[in-house]
């Protein structure tokens, strides 16, 4: 019940000696009544509190009882005129100074009877309020099980309450089609408010001075970057308790929404695993092609290839493939599936979309919940058919490329890449291991341990630089001399000359970092 509805009881004469009107439409929880010139230890917040005026001997106590009064979170005060006669002057300017509610209850009225008839009105109206949820989950139950869309369901709950949402999750992909768009820069305010959040719920103001609480979806989940997050119009603070209810009834649907969408997602997990790892042996295996439909990839279509890993975290690769499986939903979900090089491979029909920005977008919106891991991620070109091979090293290829970008989160195409360099990653298996053979097979035959095959990546890598090899090796300036006259001498190439420099290069990128024998 509400302050203005004890004004409305004609038989208690109950007057408003405050001048804030808004305070009519204060929220009334419970009663609870006290003669104790400091009350705050028994005042839960949200009652009405009933005073007979009993601590009162000199004006300055008025100060006093108010201040805890307030401060205990009251929605508002009553005060019986039997003791005095009337409502001291100090008392209604105590309760003015902090808007506090302060109602008049005349002589002719015990506290009994109010408190016996609020407490009968909040009663039903918390039963009411029961009801109205338990009809409310019935009908949303009701709903999911015919099979209705989780956006229909939050487009209902929306023209119940009248107060806008969405539900997102940690990429930024929309889960409703909302009434009024959300533009890419709110989506990115919400997701970054979403995860970078001390604890949820919790507010973020849009452009336009829009404030929106965020409210976690799906809590059991170990990170937040893994969760779907609804965003409802207005401070949660502010909410009132039906609102609250409703949107809290929402948030568990979209939490059993997403469990059964989780459980479709395991049973094609193993297929889209084996998919990729024929993928990797053979492209031209009926069985890979089998595999690759299954998962829900046509491979006579334009697709590509995405591989992605956390740098040095592969505890968070059941993390990773969530995210990308959330990303790629937009694209009709494609396969993903964990790769044999420790990355989480993607395999995607494009549709005509170049998909490369869309990823930056999505998964750079990931940022504020990896803490200080690094995400690197590489795009094949647009491939059919028997460049399928080669566009999982085109894929892994940039992927390497962009562990030398400072982002946190780096996404390379592999369009973007040199020509040369694309071309080599895109040869199938066969072809570059015999390129790689015929250029390095001297040297991956020696005694590795030397650190050969290192001095030469970092002496390429920094353009043929002495100095700056050594310091990145931590290394005697001599003793990268000596390796790369050795290197040399095995390999029968002179490192000085562009084009033996370009051969020893490419062929050096084709075997990745860890592929080397001893």
């Amino acid at each position: 019940m509400q302050v203005k509805d004890l004004l409305d009881i004609a038989d208690f004469g109950i007057r408003m000696l405050t001048s804030d009107p808004a305070a009519l439409e204060r929220t009334v929880r419970w009663t609870f009544t006290t003669d104790l010139p400091d009350p705050s230890r028994y005042i839960a917040g949200g009652e009405l509190v009933i005073t007979g005026l009993m601590w009162r001997h000199c004006a300055a106590d008025s100060a006093i009882f108010v201040q805890a009064v307030f401060d205990s979170g009251a929605a508002a005060l009553a005060a019986g005129e039997g003791l005095l006669g009337h409502i001291p002057d100090d008392l209604v300017e105590a309760c003015e100074r902090h808007g506090l509610p302060l109602l008049a209850i005349p002589d002719s009225v015990s506290f009994n009877e109010v408190t016996e008839f609020l407490v009968g009105r909040v009663s039903g109206d918390r039963i009411a309020a029961l009801n109205s949820s338990l009809t409310r989950q019935r009908q949303l139950l009701t709903a999911i099980a015919e099979g209705r869309a989780l956006d229909e369901l939050a487009l209902h709950t929306t023209r119940e309450t009248g107060m806008q949402c969405l539900i997102f999750t940690a990429t930024g992909r929309r889960l409703v089609v909302e009434a009024h768009p959300f533009s890419d820069a709110d989506v990115d305010s919400l997701t970054h408010r979403a995860l970078s959040a001390e604890r949820l719920p919790a507010t973020v103001t849009l452009d336009g001075g829009r404030t929106y609480s965020i409210f976690g979806i799906g809590a059991s989940l170990s990170t937040r970057a893994m969760r779907w997050f609804v965003a409802v119009a207005g401070d949660f603070e502010a909410f009132d308790p039906s609102i609250a209810d409703a949107f809290g009834q929402l948030a568990s649907i979209a939490a059993l929404d997403r469990a059964r969408r989780e459980e479709g997602r395991l049973v094609r997990r193993e297929i889209a695993d084996q998919a990729v790892h024929l993928l990797e042996e053979d492209w031209s295996k009926a069985e890979t092609l089998v595999r690759l439909r299954q998962a829900g990839v046509d491979p006579d279509h334009p697709i590509v290839v995405i591989s992605a890993s956390f740098v040095g975290r592969g505890d968070m690769r059941e993390l990773l493939r969530t995210v990308l499986s959330d990303t790629l939903t937009s694209f009709g979900g494609g396969c993903v599936g964990g790769g044999s090089k420790g990355d989480v491979v993607g395999i995607v029909a494009t549709k005509g979309v170049d998909i490369v920005p869309i990823l930056r977008t999505r998964l750079r919106r990931l940022a504020p919940g990896i803490g200080r891991s690094r995400l690197v991620v590489g795009v094949s070109s647009e491939v059919t058919g028997t460049a399928l091979e080669g566009a999982i090293h085109a894929a892994r290829h940039a992927s390497t490329v962009a562990l030398s970008s400072d982002r946190q989160v780096a996404v390379v195409a592999a369009g973007d890449l040199h020509s040369a360099l694309s071309l080599v990653s895109i040869l199938p298996d066969r072809v570059r291991r015999e390129y790689t053979q015929r250029v390095l097979g001297p040297l991956l035959d020696y005694n590795t341990d030397s650190g050969l095959v290192e001095t030469l990546r970092e002496f390429l890598a920094h353009g043929g630089s002495w100095n700056r090899t050594a310091e990145v090796l931590h290394v005697h300036l001599n003793t990268v001399r000596y390796r790369i006259k050795r290197i040399e001498e095995l390999l029968g190439r002179d490192l000085g000359s562009t084009a033996d420099r370009l051969d020893v290069f490419l062929a050096l990128q084709s075997i990745g970092p860890a592929d080397t024998r001893a």
